[in-house]
This record gives C-alpha cells, structure tokens and sequence, in this order.
C-alpha cells in the first residue's frame, strides 16, 4: 500500500473529514454505540453527563482531552489493551507511567504558586536527563530508559572525578559532562549505585516501548516551557546536550524521507520549525553529492480552520490562512502538503483503528 496516496485519499476524499462529522453529529448516538460495544466486551466504564449541577466540585487531578465525543475515543478511554491510554508528551507520559495519572489545574495551582513544582516529576525526569546526558543519550531515550528500566545507575563521585581528569585532554566536552554530573552528585548527596524508581503502568508508555525497541523517541525542549525547569534538580548544560543529540537525530532521519511521509499532528510551532532546519540541513549534505529531497509527503493535521486550498501552494498574504503559520512553514518545504483539520486525538485514533484493520486484512 502507498501511504501517501493513501493519506492523499483521506485529505481529498474527505474520509476522515465525513466520519468525523458524522460522529459529532449525534452525541447519543455515539455514546449508545461505545457503550453496547464495551457492554457486550464486560468491560466496564464510568460515564458522567453534566446536567444542571457543574461536575468542577466533584473533579479532581485527571487530564483535560478537550477532544470532541467520537466512539474511538470513548473506546480507547475504557478499553484495558488500548494505545489511548499513552500520553503523548514526554512529561505527561513520565506521569502516567509513575502514578497512573496526570493534572492540568493550572488556574487553582498558579494562585497557589505549586504548579509545575511536583516533587517527584522535577526531580525524576531531570536526574534521568542529567545521568543520560552524561551517557550519551537524547531527551527522550534518557526518559524512556527511566521509565523501562524502572530506575538509574548513579555514579560514584570517585568515578567522576577520574573521568574528569582521564579525558580533559582527549575530549574535554565529555569531562565537562562529568563534572556537571559530579556537581549534581555532591549537591543532591546522590549514594551511588542502582536508584529503584517503580513505574507500575510503563507498559503503556510510548517512551519506555521507543527505549526497548530501540526506535528513536527524541525531545525538543524550550527552556522555561516546562514545568522541569522549576525544580532545582534541572541543569541547562544537561538539557542542552540531551536535546541536541535529539534534534541531530531528527535531522538524521529527516535526510532519509525521500519516497516517505511525516506527520504533524497539533504542533503549531515546534514540528514545522524542526522540521525545517532538519530538511535545510538534509537538502544541504545532499546537494554536495549531486542529489536532492523531493518526493516526500507531509500531511498536517489541526483543528484551526483553513479554506485556502494548501495543494495550490502559498495564499496571498490578503489570506487570512498566510497566517497559519504552521501550514505557511511546510507548504516551503517542497514535495507534497496537505491540510486536514480534525481533532487530533479522534485523527490518531481513526488512523489506529483503520491500520489495525488493514494489518489484520
């Protein structure tokens, strides 16, 4: 099968566009169906409609999906073997794997000044960034292999020092690694050896799986974005070789997507800005060697409304959709763009579900 045609199909043909407006339409409809199937499976679910009286007084810690009623949606919610169940961001991720949740108060926990600042989530997820940079790992890997190994290998601080002084000469960059490690190391009074962390529910973590299968999982960070930055636990010099190594990943894969597809599902700015240097770089090597990238296919995915027919190329900038920034960035990038506005999370589900299908036929 021609993925990209096949994605073609969905963007022109209006597949995804038909079956999710079908699916909104009647939100009884929809609800009787996920829970007849789920009944008849003896699977069982909770499902609360608000009526009169709000439900905020009744809610506590849970994740916001502010996705639109579909039956993919309900189904990956309650079904126990289900990928809706992974979070897609690296911290989230991290979260549903330790304690099987995550929040998202931010109004209630700013007021309070303790949002972002969970102990065991800064302290955690930069201790594995910080111990992974020092390895030689990503962002993302240094997450993964956390949460699938269910723990970090501390170094002892004699180690750290001879590996200051071993390599200052030959590779200074790696003793630097060391002595930032060594400095977290003293601060912390981190004993060395193996630190147990439990992860009960990592087999849902997309991060642990990417670590155990050896496929890259790779972060791209914003320093001040994230809540880890809260925590005195963060160390920039770490985070910056980590996410380094992970967007020279990017890239590495980026100049093998000739015949390929990407796709950028609800990144308004971090996906098309990657992906730009990346095939810049990409195009760049491959020029030196009397090539060039060209037939590549990338669809975008979002819930923004664009009338601008993409496949025409860049609207005027008269065009209210010049200014979808997203959508402007990879119409430059050459081979194929199109545009699909669906909820994300309900285009991912579709996209599960009809591979699943097509892999059992």
């Amino acid at each position: 099968i021609d993925i990209r045609r096949a994605f073609d199909q969905f963007t022109t043909m209006g597949f995804f566009q038909k079956k999710y407006r079908r699916m909104a339409a009647s939100t009884t409809d929809v609800l009787i169906k996920a829970i007849s199937v789920l009944a008849e499976s003896r699977i069982g679910a909770l499902i609360v409609i608000e009526g009169r009286e709000p439900l905020d007084s009744y809610l506590d810690g849970g994740f916001l999906l502010n996705g639109r009623i579909s039956f993919p949606l309900l189904h990956s919610l309650f079904h126990p073997h289900s990928s809706g169940h992974d979070g897609a961001a690296i911290i989230h991720d991290w979260e549903f794997s330790y304690i099987g949740q995550t929040s998202e108060h931010v109004r209630q926990n700013v007021e309070r000044g303790e949002f972002g600042n969970w102990e065991e989530t800064g302290y955690f997820i930069n201790l594995a960034i910080n111990i992974g940079a020092y390895e030689g790992r990503g962002y993302g890997e240094s997450v993964g292999a956390l949460i699938e190994n269910e723990g970090l290998a501390i170094p002892a601080e004699e180690d750290l020092r001879l590996r200051c002084r071993e390599l200052l000469d030959s590779n200074p960059e790696q003793a630097a690694a060391a002595a930032d490690l060594l400095g977290l190391v003293r601060r912390f009074r981190l004993r060395a050896g193996w630190m147990p962390v439990t992860h009960r529910w990592k087999r849902y973590s997309p991060q642990a799986a990417a670590f155990r299968l050896g496929i890259p999982f790779t972060g791209h960070p914003m320093i001040g974005h994230d809540i880890i930055y809260n925590h005195p636990m963060n160390h920039g010099a770490s985070l910056g070789r980590a996410a380094l190594r992970d967007f020279l990943s990017f890239a590495s894969s980026i100049s093998r997507i000739e015949g390929g597809v990407y796709l950028s599902v609800g990144s308004a700015v971090m996906s098309p800005m990657i992906f730009e240097k990346s095939l810049s770089m990409a195009q760049n090597l491959a020029a030196q060697l009397g090539q060039r990238i060209r037939d590549h296919y990338i669809l975008v995915v979002d819930l923004a409304e664009s009338a601008w027919d993409w496949s025409r190329g860049e609207p005027p900038e008269s065009d209210p959709a010049y200014y979808l920034r997203y959508n402007k960035s990879f119409s430059r990038m050459g081979g194929t763009m199109r545009y699909l506005r669906m909820d994300n999370r309900d285009f991912l589900l579709h996209l599960h579900h009809r591979l699943e299908r097509t892999g059992r036929d």
